[in-house]
């Protein structure tokens, strides 16, 4: 699985329709606020042309990309942290997530109600905000009173914990988003560990009518969402979820020639893969041969044994060497033995920094 994305938002906003537009999964999507019980999950394969130019090279019998998963749970409302509505009940399934899509509306359209009765996005995401870290503030206090006792002992892991908590609870409360020091190996990974929504990273997905399309930017409440995600660092993708769906429902050339009709360059699935793997600093791998080629995603700067245990843990436990030609060489030389003869086949080690559009084979013992 290459990374996962939670999607946030307010009943009735397009979470379920655009849900459903990206990952195919024919979610229950209606007219009126919690239509979204359970929370849905979908799979959808990461595009990669590449994939498909080392497949027919290689002569390979199937193509395995990388895959999103998208994850929707029942809107948000105001309140929520305090037990209003449903989405504060299913907040925990997406506290594993890789990534949030805070989900707006900015389409004008009278027969969808909006839970407060006026679009606006802003307000929309204030909202969401403030839930998230109310929900975060809440289950933060519980694990800062049992750190607190684990500190009296004087351990300086469950000291540095208990004053992270500390300061984390402080911050939430007054209302603001969690600092801390990235820096510090330590109290990263104890942030990692406690699931928190308000840290996660995030992007904001506009979903627009088609006639917005062609100049997002000139809306009123576009303008007005862009300079408030441009205060809180956060990318905002316009995605039109009634065009994504129509997009799904015709063959890929099909697709191609509609987009094109419109004016747009590339579909809301496209920027919100392109938006994850920027956020969370992602690169892609492969592994190509007779049997398969396969799409492998690790973060920048991974290690030659991290990247072969995405393989398989066994190639971590006993890496030997990586073998390893970029895809350009290996594309431009027309096969691995010619790439071999030509000089572009380079042998790495444990200390081998794996770059996006590397092609591997990974000697390991065991």
């Amino acid at each position: 699985m290459s990374f996962s994305c939670g999607f946030v938002g307010l009943p009735n906003v397009g979470k379920s329709t655009l849900f459903n537009a990206l990952s195919k999964s024919g979610a229950e999507a209606a007219n009126f606020p919690f239509c979204t019980i359970e929370p849905n999950t979908g799979i959808v394969p990461v595009p990669d042309e590449r994939l498909e130019v080392l497949a027919k090279l290689e002569k390979s019998g199937r193509i395995v990309p990388s895959g999103l998963k998208f994850i929707d749970i029942a809107g948000l409302v105001r309140g929520a942290s305090q037990g209003q509505g449903l989405g504060n009940q299913f907040l925990g399934h997406i506290r594993n997530v890789d990534a949030i899509a805070h989900v707006v509306r900015l389409f004008p359209d009278g027969d969808v109600v909006h839970v407060d009765g006026k679009c606006d996005p802003v307000s929309d995401l204030s909202t969401i905000e403030t839930e998230l870290m109310l929900a975060d503030l809440e289950q933060l206090e519980k694990k800062r009173d049992r750190a607190s006792k684990l500190a009296r002992s004087n351990d300086p892991d469950a000291k540095l914990e208990f004053e992270l908590l500390k300061d984390m609870c402080s911050q939430l409360a007054e209302g603001r988003r969690p600092e801390y020091d990235e820096n510090d190996p330590k109290a990263k990974a104890i942030v990692q560990n406690l699931g928190m929504l308000s840290v996660k990273p995030a992007f904001i997905c506009a979903n627009i009518g088609e006639e917005q399309l062609a100049d997002f930017a000139s809306d009123d409440n576009a303008r007005k969402l862009l300079d408030f995600a441009a205060e809180r660092s956060l990318e905002v993708i316009p995605v039109c979820a009634k065009l994504e769906d129509e997009l799904g429902r015709l063959d890929p050339e099909e697709a191609a020639m509609f987009m094109e009709e419109l004016g747009v360059k590339s579909s809301g699935l496209d920027n919100v893969i392109k938006t994850g793997y920027r956020l969370l600093n992602y690169i892609t791998f492969f592994t190509a041969g007779p049997m398969e080629s396969k799409a492998w995603t690790v973060t920048k700067g991974a290690l030659a044994p991290e990247a072969a245990g995405k393989i398989h843990t066994d190639m971590c436990r006993g890496f030997i060497r990586m073998e390893t030609v970029s895809y350009e060489d290996l594309v431009a030389c027309g096969s691995w033995s010619a790439a071999q003869t030509a000089g572009k086949l380079r042998i790495e080690g444990k200390e081998y920094e794996v770059q996006d559009g590397d092609v591997i084979h990974v000697r390991f013992s065991v």
